[in-house]
């Protein structure tokens, strides 16, 4: 059953033994329930044990929204991604996805089977967070997103995150983050030599069945059961 947890998330603890771990970061003005009906549409084993921890967003006045007060990861200021990017509140914001990996670790789950995961802010942040970190993840999942800070990457990435299994998808039809900002995003990390996909779909800032069953597959790939 989903339960708070002390670093307020919406958790979901799996049927068998803890054996990996899925933190799913939600979008702008969304919170951790967002994602959570999406568990039993993975098709995950049983066996896998896969907890997934769907963490809240701080509450923050968002410029972009008039100033109004919501959840948010960090504050977007003008409708083009790369003017003004709050990087004190991606930082910031970075720091509780940190603690929430390392409560993970605590748990008794190594970092290599811990994945990172988001859909638009939440996808931005995986990314932001994913390749910084300094021990390798299992994979980041970064969904209708793109990379914030980009210029920042080269100095501040770990080697560790090279070998990481990174999938990019993005809606075709996307009018809040434009397909063009999550391709830049994928080209970037590509030809920065990291083990990255991207696949697109037909529909807007959303998720699709299609998606979702690719999702699924990709998790039963890189979280194999012991």
């Amino acid at each position: 059953m989903p339960k708070p947890s002390n670093l307020d998330a919406v958790i979901i603890e799996p049927a068998a033994r803890h054996r990996a771990s899925v933190i799913w970061l939600h979008g702008l003005g969304a919170d951790g329930h967002d994602f959570e009906p999406i568990v039993p549409e993975l098709g995950l084993p049983e066996d896998h044990g896969i907890r997934f921890v769907f963490p809240h967003a701080p509450v923050r006045p968002v410029t972009i929204n008039n100033g109004m007060a919501m959840r948010a990861w960090y504050d977007v200021r003008t409708p083009d991604l790369r003017r003004e990017e709050d990087a004190e509140g991606i930082t910031a914001s970075g720091e509780i996805i940190r603690q929430l990996i390392a409560a993970e670790v605590r748990a008794g789950i190594s970092a290599n089977k811990i994945v990172l995961a988001g859909f638009s802010q939440g996808g931005a942040m995986t990314l932001h967070c994913g390749l910084r970190h300094p021990q390798p993840l299992a994979g980041l999942l970064a969904l209708s997103c793109y990379l914030p800070l980009p210029a920042r990457l080269a100095a501040e990435a770990q080697t560790a995150s090279r070998s990481v299994p990174i999938l990019m998808m993005h809606g075709v039809l996307d009018p809040v983050i434009p397909i063009s900002a999550g391709q830049q995003s994928y080209e970037l990390l590509r030809r920065s030599g990291y083990d990255i996909e991207w696949h697109t779909y037909p529909m807007q800032h959303s998720v699709c069945l299609e998606e979702v069953e690719h999702i699924g597959r990709w998790l039963r790939e890189i979280l194999v059961a012991d």
